[in-house]
């Protein structure tokens, strides 16, 4: 079975961010692989384990970047791809783009995702690639079966259960509860610091598709800090009647 994974880099969940002049500063911050394709390259591990192949992860971004590629070999992953021409940078777009490109010869049975990165949270690169490479594609999910060329998946749904069928080759994104990603071995860390990199630029792989953004950003702030919370006085009927009277004429509410 040929798997492919797409992951990210992304901030480590635990830093603080700060916003410097409309910009994420990223100076001294840890960065990490996006948590969401950590499940998706456990399940391709696993995916591989059972019916034998080859796992490759890819990733656009800088030169940082390829720690996470080398975390995802750590884990088991066979091959990685490294897309560090900075004429390949973007969007959701643009990446899709770069993606599709990349992967338009390659012979895969899965392909498979996180289901969104958690520093911008768009959940669109894996959804576009999928239309882009004309395979179907189930998000979001909970449980994978793959029996022959038949796909079984599970997905949450509002709090209910979803069960989706579709056929090889296939794109899903990975939700938290698929699987519980191993722990790289200190084996695999020195075996994965080790192996070379691909790393194909523009010319490699040929694209013709304008690759400017479709979108942009126009402002980045934090959110406003929070207030303290405010005290009601007087018995009971005051405080509804005062609590009533804000929630019209403060919060407008009512």
């Amino acid at each position: 079975m040929n798997i492919f994974v797409c992951l990210k880099q992304t901030f480590d969940t635990e830093e603080k961010i700060v916003v410097e002049n409309g910009q994420v500063k990223e100076d001294g911050v840890r960065f990490v692989m996006n948590p969401y394709d950590e499940y998706a390259v456990e399940e391709a591990i696993k995916l591989r384990d059972a019916n034998g192949g080859a796992v490759t992860v890819i990733t656009i971004g800088p030169e940082r970047a390829q720690e996470a590629l080398r975390t995802a070999l750590a884990m088991g992953a066979d091959e990685a791809v490294h897309i560090t021409d900075e004429s390949l940078f973007g969007d959701e777009y643009t990446a899709s783009t770069v993606l599709a490109a990349y992967l338009k010869d390659k012979e895969y049975d899965i392909i498979l995702c996180g289901n969104q990165a958690v520093d911008d949270g768009s959940g669109q690169v894996a959804i576009r690639l999928a239309e882009l490479l004309n395979i179907p594609h189930i998000g979001t999910i909970t449980k994978l079966e793959i029996n022959g060329s038949d796909v079984e998946a599970h997905r949450d749904a509002e709090g209910d259960l979803e069960v989706v069928g579709g056929k090889l080759p296939i794109l899903v994104t990975a939700q938290q509860g698929l699987n519980d990603p191993r722990y790289p071995s200190l084996i695999g860390i020195r075996k994965a610091n080790k192996k070379p990199l691909a790393n194909p630029g523009a010319g490699d792989l040929n694209i013709t598709a304008d690759l400017a953004k479709k979108a942009s950003v126009v402002e980045t702030f934090l959110p406003a800090a929070k207030a303290g919370g405010r005290i009601l006085e007087g018995d009971n009927e005051q405080r509804v009647k005062e609590l009533v009277g804000l929630l019209r004429t403060e919060a407008k509410v009512l």
